[in-house]
């Protein structure tokens, strides 16, 4: 038993770390980092090739996070509801063959958020190209692909207003000490004036 008020030793010296039920070695040796980090970036390329011209990410709404204490944060969702995509004259099954997430599940709660969304769809859509699968056209073959986050929310940043403040001669620190001052020797001059009258 250990000396003090120390923690009780319970060290857990007998895990057979080494071997594994399926097979002899339990330890796994992370050697192709670099390897994986190429493959991913291939395929990414890969995926964004297979689908252009259309955007790589999808049109996302503008959500407010949970709870009380975060519901002031605005940020991307996970789809468009229902509600959203009928208001700007959309469908479900047309939104996602054009780039637009759609979430069945999400419920509308507040009007001023679901006119936010609308706009959101209406702006996309009048600066969306849609082009024919079935006609090859040089358009389409000529059309950069945009990449990136589309629609993103941004911040717009309070402008600062400069406020003249007018400064006074003596600090307020100067200014409470002497009031101090003058109440400690008040009395001490109070005395010397009566002194002073006697005389």
């Amino acid at each position: 038993m250990v000396k003090h008020n120390n923690v009780v030793p319970n060290q857990h010296f007998h895990k057979k770390w080494q071997q594994s039920s399926r097979g002899p070695l339990k330890v796994k040796l992370m050697l192709d980092q670099a390897g994986k980090k190429k493959s991913r970036r291939v395929k990414r390329a890969a995926k964004a090739a297979a689908m252009a011209p259309l955007p790589v990410d999808k049109l996302r709404p503008a959500v407010h996070a949970q709870t009380q204490r975060y519901n002031a944060k605005v940020k991307l969702g996970r789809g468009f509801s229902i509600a959203e995509l009928k208001a700007a004259g959309l469908t479900a099954t047309y939104a996602r063959t054009i780039g637009i997430a759609v979430d069945a599940r999400r419920v509308n709660k507040s009007e001023e958020a679901m006119a936010v969304n609308v706009d959101r769809l209406k702006s996309y859509v009048s600066s969306l190209v849609v082009f024919d699968k079935k006609k090859s056209s040089a358009a389409a073959a000529s059309a950069t692909q945009f990449k990136g986050t589309v629609q993103p929310i941004t911040k717009s940043a309070a402008a600062i207003v400069m406020e003249t403040v007018a400064v006074p001669e003596e600090s307020s620190f100067i200014q409470m000490r002497k009031a101090r001052k003058e109440n400690k020797i008040n009395g001490q001059r109070h005395a010397a004036a009566e002194r002073k009258k006697k005389e």
